[in-house]
């Protein structure tokens, strides 16, 4: 009787694990004002979390746990300059986006100061493809 846990010596040690993304199935949300429509799959369902995400504060909702939802509410309303928002604003956005198993990277991002409103414009590299997303801050 053998105390190792293995089954015999010629057994494999480790077991390759292959990662199988599930489907993104999820209600679509229009707005606003903000209505449950439809069921969306792929990109769509994809391109609803990136704007969900960014716009849901981090840690304030009790219904998300602490991955889900942005710090960018911080940064709103302070008169940050140009070169704090072009450092912290792409860590901010990836931070939220890229703990999704379906999104990959987030990159080239392109911001603009108009006013008092921020644009940011990145590309997100996910399990679908690549998605050019916007946002107005």
């Amino acid at each position: 009787m053998a105390l190792s846990p293995l089954k015999s010596p010629e057994s494999p040690r480790a077991v390759k694990v292959t990662r199988v993304i599930g489907p993104s199935k999820t209600y679509e949300i229009f707005g606003p004002p903000y209505e449950v429509g439809g069921v969306i799959d792929g990109s769509a369902a994809i391109r609803q979390f990136i704007r969900k995400a960014i716009a849901t504060a981090r840690s304030r909702f009790m219904i998300y746990n602490s991955q889900y939802g942005c710090e960018i509410a911080d940064l709103i309303g302070q008169d940050t300059p140009m070169e704090l928002l072009q450092a912290e604003v792409p860590r901010i956005i990836r931070e939220a986006l890229i703990y999704d198993d379906r999104i990959n990277n987030v990159s080239n991002f392109v911001l603009g100061r108009a006013g008092d409103q921020l644009s940011v414009s990145f590309d997100v590299t996910t399990s679908e493809g690549v998605i050019k997303e916007g946002v107005v801050i």
